[in-house]
């Protein structure tokens, strides 16, 4: 099972190490969106520490982790007036395994159609919406007390008014725990074939021959749209959690991430914890390679993030935790972003 598992992460990272930095060449952008106010507070180095319902996105080894039912919200005021949700659950199953769904969608406003015949429609105009949103179910199982194995397999769709995309994807993911406690992880995040646009706007009437008088003219036909390539991600990741005092502990993480479509780019967090129930985070999003002249970089805008949360256990209930984060995102300003968790 082992070497199995192996040679799979070997052909996708060669498929992986042969694409150049595509800027703007894949479809489904909204998958590399991260969700978990924790996970983006520490600069989304998680790929190692994956501990929580949100795991299914980081690493799907993960959710092995988790000892009790866990159900996780994620909401944030996305750029550019968008609005990003991210539900997920995972249930464990003893020595099964653990079995997750996640849920995930991209929103905006309604806005009015306009035209060449009518580029300042009024208000009763015809009006359009644009989404995405990713649907998952995922599986993980510990093969040793040290090496977890998982997997979500998910239905994507993009749609903008009378138009979709629709195809469906892969996420693998390791974890392996050495005898000094440093966690190691690394996963490959959307492997699957391309999405094209299709729906009503692509239907024309075509006449095969226009020379040929009373013929039929109006033959039902479909204009070809392009496909692109799903945003493939590597990740691969280190961890290790340091207790300080009976009351505090420090957990550093750093991520190195190879997209097809951008730069590779490292992310670094830090999480302080006091007395298991309030935690201080910081992250860093870095790109390694500066593409443009003037010394900017092309890859993802993510600057520093900062968060924080709590945690409570409810009298004869579930434990709760809330979480917070704030996220620079350079030339598109700042996101912030809110989770609730349960612990059943």
């Amino acid at each position: 099972m082992k070497i199995y598992i192996l040679n799979v992460f070997l052909i996708v990272i060669s498929s992986i190490a042969n694409a150049q930095s595509n800027v703007a060449t894949t479809s489904a952008a909204f998958l590399e969106i991260g969700p978990g106010a924790r996970s983006i507070g520490m600069g989304s180095a998680y790929v190692s520490v994956a501990d929580d319902a949100s795991s299914i996105y980081w690493n799907p080894a993960g959710i092995v982790n988790i000892d009790k039912p866990e159900v996780q919200s994620f909401y944030s005021p996305w750029l550019v007036e968008t609005q990003f949700y991210y539900n997920s659950a995972v249930v464990p199953m003893g020595v099964y395994g653990s079995l997750g769904l996640s849920f995930t969608a991209v929103t905006m406003d309604e806005m009015m159609v306009r035209t060449v015949q009518e580029p300042e429609p009024n208000e009763y105009g015809q009006k359009f919406d644009a989404g995405n949103i990713s649907m998952g179910i995922a599986y993980a199982k510990k093969l040793t007390d040290r090496f977890s194995f998982g997997f979500q397999t998910k239905f994507i769709q993009e749609s903008i008014w009378q138009m979709k995309a629709q195809g469906y994807a892969v996420d693998i993911g390791t974890m392996f725990v050495t005898r000094s406690n440093l966690n190691i992880g690394m996963s490959i995040s959307n492997f699957g074939g391309k999405l094209g646009m299709q729906g009503v706007n692509t239907l024309v009437d075509i006449d095969i021959d226009e020379t040929i008088y009373g013929n039929n003219d109006r033959i039902d036909g479909s204009l070809g749209t392009s496909q692109w390539p799903l945003p493939l991600l590597f990740r691969f990741g280190l961890s290790k959690t340091f207790v300080l005092s009976p009351l505090m502990e420090c957990l550093i993480a750093v991520d190195a991430i190879h997209p097809n479509n951008n730069p590779e780019y490292l992310n670094v967090g830090l999480e302080y914890k006091i007395m298991d129930t309030i935690s201080l985070r910081l992250g860093k999003s870095h790109s390694l390679y500066d593409l443009d002249p003037s010394g900017d970089t092309l890859g993802p805008q993510h600057g520093f993030s900062f968060g924080t949360g709590i945690k409570y256990q409810i009298p004869r209930g579930p434990l709760l935790n809330v979480d917070y984060v704030f996220s620079d995102f350079g030339l598109f300003n700042n996101i912030q972003g809110y989770s609730i968790s349960l612990n059943f």
